[in-house]
């Protein structure tokens, strides 16, 4: 029998982060009898001052926000990272181990309505969100060794306001999958005398099979090892440690790319695609002058569906206790991701109003 990975089960190595994935693509032809998620049928309207990331709305500490016309940033009203906590001191047994950390959790609203998101930005306005990461990356990074910009969106991935925005958490100590992907890049870096991304990216320009969408500063592709269905990673093409490094061209070029990506997402089962993103760089505060050649900027997005709006992947059973398994291999995602048009399906049909 000759091997077809469309087919066939195989496992697959995710150099990043130095683990396995099982994939197995034959799961796809059964039928689907488990839980089955509920649309939102709330229509989120345009400006609510109940909810407390609109402009001019109070928050639960007794701010009030002020009438921004475009990012809003404040720091987020009940962090999981302060500034100033005592040190827990050593630890008195091996298997009993803290270590001190402090940090600050920021809040960034990408823009005053609530029933906008990023693909419904123009890209201008998108624009304007990537210059704010890339200022507060640099100021908190003066500070802390980690600063991570990550967004949910959709209620499925546990967002509780609907307005688009994002968090900004800046810590003291380097996270464990910013541990994990400086020491797999450092790795491969001393072996082969090259970032493994700027690799990864170079591969995939020439093979074509995963890239969903690319222009001459980016690429966006369904990684090879990829865990969940549509799983992608935003990559430049240029060598850039960090947000801040780039530059205004590539800026703007970053905002052309996302506004595809996203677009294609919620064209994808027309809906207002949910996921998990983050920016992993090179770390800052007092490790930024140390070697860091290594390290390569991108972006991970995470959505959870698999078979339409209202199926998504768990992580359960074997995943958390062996390894990841994914049914659609990442060859099969991307080809159906990059057929999908770029004019959002919501265009076709707008009936919004200005607020």
């Amino acid at each position: 029998m000759e091997f077809d990975p469309r087919e066939h089960q195989h496992t697959r190595y995710n150099p990043l982060k130095d683990e396995w994935i099982l994939v197995s693509p034959h799961r796809m032809k059964r039928p689907w009898k488990g839980q089955v998620e509920k649309p939102s049928e709330k229509k989120v309207q345009a400006k609510d001052l109940n909810n407390p990331l609109c402009p001019g709305a109070v928050r639960g500490n007794g701010e009030v926000n002020p009438d921004y016309k475009h990012t809003f940033t404040f720091k987020n009203d009940f962090p999981a990272l302060l500034e100033d906590v005592p040190d827990p001191g050593p630890s008195q047994h091996p298997l009993f181990r803290s270590e001190a950390a402090c940090g600050v959790c920021e809040v960034m609203c990408f823009h005053p309505r609530s029933d906008v998101t990023l693909p419904l930005m123009t890209l201008y306005e998108i624009n304007e969100v990537i210059r704010k990461w890339s200022e507060r990356t640099l100021e908190l990074g003066k500070k802390y060794r980690w600063v991570q910009i990550f967004e949910n969106k959709g209620e499925i991935m546990g967002c509780s306001n609907p307005h688009p925005h994002c968090q900004i958490w800046a810590s003291s100590f380097l996270p464990n999958e910013a541990r994990i992907e400086d020491r797999s890049q450092k790795d491969y870096y001393r072996k082969h005398g090259v970032p493994m991304l700027i690799d990864y990216v170079n591969q995939e320009l020439e093979m074509q099979e995963r890239s969903v969408v690319h222009n001459d500063h980016w690429i966006a592709v369904v990684p090879y090892w990829a865990v969940w269905p549509y799983e992608t990673m935003l990559l430049p093409r240029r060598h850039v440690k960090r947000l801040y490094d780039l530059n205004d061209t590539e800026r703007a070029s970053l905002a052309d790319i996302m506004k595809r990506l996203l677009t294609k997402y919620d064209n994808l089962f027309e809906v207002s695609f949910p996921y998990s993103m983050g920016w992993h760089g090179a770390p800052t505060g007092d490790m930024e002058h140390i070697e860091n050649s290594h390290w390569q900027l991108h972006a991970h997005y995470l959505p959870p569906l698999l078979r339409s709006a209202t199926v998504k992947k768990f992580m359960v059973g074997y995943e958390m206790l062996a390894q990841a398994q994914r049914d659609l291999t990442s060859e099969q995602a991307a080809a159906k991701l990059r057929e999908l048009p770029e004019v959002h399906f919501m265009e076709y049909n707008s009936d919004y109003c200005e607020c």
